[in-house]
């Protein structure tokens, strides 16, 4: 899952970004609003975490103008605000839900797993491809009686393609939706990336699904029976 994470104190920033990457998901994450409005013109996210209080653009405006786009992502809203009033600015404003800080993290990531149910991309909590199973929540590949952990590098890769099955997937695409904004990958990047989780997969006795498509890119393409 692709986050927007708005939040201008480096102190909150740091956590909050390093825990939803371990949890597997790809986080563009900025420190003001001017930044984030044009994220969001640029870019399709399955869910936004705006700060209340931002420069530029504060979290209400941000929340408001994505809704008069007519974009319907979850939006979860941070803030040091707590009163009543508060919260109904807040959902008023188009947020589908309000956590205040400070941040608790398994909070957190509890508040998002329930979000992602609310994204219009969402199909389930389990990918399945198969007898290949991949649970989004716990991050676990499974495939008859095996079941193996993933790292959030290998589970964002392999999330992708199995959303994306028997199609031919190229450099580019696979750049632009695994590379956290501002990130450049090196040239080797993707096809190191490919190689490590194709080691995964046959650690569980899975073999030669992922082909390389010379010259494009690569394609998860389950043997046919």
């Amino acid at each position: 899952m692709r986050i927007l994470l708005v939040e201008d104190d480096p102190d909150q920033i740091e956590p909050l970004h390093e825990a939803l990457t371990l949890s597997g998901h790809i986080v563009d994450a900025v420190e003001d609003g001017t930044a984030a409005r044009w994220l969001m013109d640029e870019k399709e996210y399955d869910l936004l975490i705006f700060d209340w209080m931002l420069p530029g653009e504060d979290g209400i405006f941000l929340c408001r103008n994505y809704r008069q786009a007519g974009k319907g992502s979850p939006i979860l809203m941070l803030t040091a605000k707590d009163t009543t009033a508060d919260k109904v600015m807040g959902l008023d404003a188009g947020a589908d839900d309000y956590l205040v800080k400070p941040v608790d993290i398994e909070e957190l990531l509890a508040r998002v797993r329930a979000l992602r149910r609310r994204s219009p991309l969402w199909r389930g909590d389990i990918l399945q491809l198969g007898e290949l199973s991949l649970n989004l929540d716990t991050m676990r590949l499974n495939q008859a009686n095996i079941s193996l952990k993933l790292a959030s590098r290998d589970f964002q890769l392999l999330e992708y393609m199995m959303r994306h099955p028997h199609q031919i997937l190229t450099h580019s695409q696979i750049e632009q939706a695994l590379w956290e904004w501002g990130e450049e990958p090196e040239s080797n990047a993707i096809a190191a990336r490919i190689k490590r989780l194709r080691q995964r997969l046959r650690e569980i006795g899975v073999d030669g699904w992922i082909e390389t498509v010379y010259g494009v890119g690569y394609r998860l393409e389950p043997p046919s029976t």
